[in-house]
């Protein structure tokens, strides 16, 4: 059993910036991808970034790219995300994802909210 748990989130002004942070939890391979999805009103479930188990590789949707920065953190199995510039569109659920054994596992979600 996985256990992802999301914090962060909350309201902030264009141009703004947010961190968003992940923990994950339980048995979990030490080799493991772990990112950020975002599902914004009416809208799928899109990728925004993720990183490799050791940090060496990561990947970003077009439209973060250059205002968005995945990072692991030192503890085991945390990952954050840095929001800057943020903008109207940015306004999401955003979900962390780890993929360990085969599996998928995503945390609760945590509510971002940018004001124009």
């Amino acid at each position: 059993q996985v256990h992802v748990v999301e914090s962060g989130g909350g309201l902030v002004q264009a141009g703004g910036s947010l961190r968003l942070s992940c923990a994950a939890s339980g048995t979990i391979s030490g080799i493991n991808v772990m990112g950020w999805y975002r599902q914004a009103p009416g809208k799928q479930r899109e990728l925004v970034a993720v990183i490799s188990s050791l940090g060496g590789n990561t990947n970003y949707a077009d439209s973060v790219k250059g205002r968005f920065t995945i990072s692991r953190g030192n503890a085991k199995n945390t990952v954050y995300l840095q929001m800057n510039s943020l903008k109207p569109e940015d306004t999401a659920v955003y979900y962390c994802n780890t993929i360990t054994y085969g599996r998928n596992y995503w945390g609760q979600g945590t509510q971002v909210t940018v004001s124009s």
